[in-house]
């Protein structure tokens, strides 16, 4: 074989870090033997792989076309080590999951995961749509559960559950005694909204095509709870996922505005690289997520 693990890893990290110095320290190399492993592979086969941007290494055309294939065939590596050592029936996963899934959905899923599989750690990274999509494309996490509908042809992208947004206000706003709240209302009103790139603002602007530029939005916020004090405060009305409302809801301290004429429902996404190696502990938390929905 013409290329040896240890060549593609730095390829890998050298990608990943864009400056060889950073990444032969994560690989806990000297500078020299990361430099000479990157010019051996590249020499080996008369290619290049990266161009040279000021002080950063940028993977080239060539580069990020075998990108993907090299990333799958290392994770099959670790795979394999982890099998052979036997110290785990499971490696660290690397879950991200956008704020609505990541604060309401993922702390049981977390839980069942570790006890049932020897050895298990799951790190979860919570951030909006756009940014878990970004990370799962390039390889920095294992899976990722979104609320936003996307296309990405690196990514291979299944429907995991059914959600709704509910529109809600404190309950002396004025909009709490409307049954239902009417389009000139909901024009009428102070808004207060996730930010745009988050799967939840997207399915709000989705809901209230041909209103948008008519609402007055005063406060775009990057968390649920945020939102949900602020509108409390009696600074506006909202729109979030009804998972993120029920305790509100139950204890009065916000309630639901009905909004027939606007369709709030929308779906949630499981979304990996079409590439990414199916390990033991990655099939077996997908087979919990679809479980967690029967």
């Amino acid at each position: 074989m013409r290329y040896s693990l240890r060549q593609l890893e730095v390829f890998l990290e050298t990608a990943h870090q864009q400056n060889i110095t950073r990444a032969a320290a994560a690989l806990s190399m000297s500078q020299s033997a990361a430099s000479s492993a990157l010019k051996e592979l590249e020499q080996q086969f008369d290619i290049q792989l990266f161009d040279r941007v000021g002080k950063r290494l940028q993977l080239n055309e060539l580069g990020r076309l075998l990108q993907p294939q090299a990333e799958a065939l290392m994770e099959q590596a670790r795979a394999l080590q982890q099998d052979l050592d036997r110290h785990a029936d499971a490696g660290p996963l690397q879950v991200g999951a956008t704020l609505t899934i990541g604060n309401y959905l993922m702390v049981p899923l977390m839980a069942q995961y570790m006890s049932e599989t020897h050895g298990a750690r799951v790190t979860l990274q919570v951030a909006n749509t756009h940014d878990i999509v970004e990370r799962v494309a390039a390889f920095e996490l294992d899976v990722g559960l979104i609320e936003g509908e996307l296309q990405h042809d690196a990514l291979q992208i299944e429907l995991w559950r059914d959600d709704e947004l509910v529109v809600f206000c404190a309950p002396n706003h004025p909009l709490a005694a409307a049954d239902p709240v009417t389009d000139a209302q909901l024009t009428a009103a102070q808004w207060i909204l996730r930010e745009p790139g988050s799967g939840t603002r997207q399915a709000f602007e989705r809901a209230m095509q041909g209103l948008l530029p008519q609402l007055h939005v005063v406060l775009e916020l990057q968390h649920t709870e945020a939102i949900k004090r602020a509108v409390e405060a009696g600074m506006g009305v909202g729109c979030l996922s009804r998972i993120t409302l029920q305790e509100a809801f139950r204890h009065g301290t916000l309630v639901p505005l009905s909004v027939p004429q606007r369709d709030f429902r929308r779906h949630f996404y499981t979304i990996l690289h079409r590439h990414k190696y199916r390990s033991a502990g990655l099939l077996r938390w997908l087979t919990l997520c679809r479980e967690a929905t029967q």
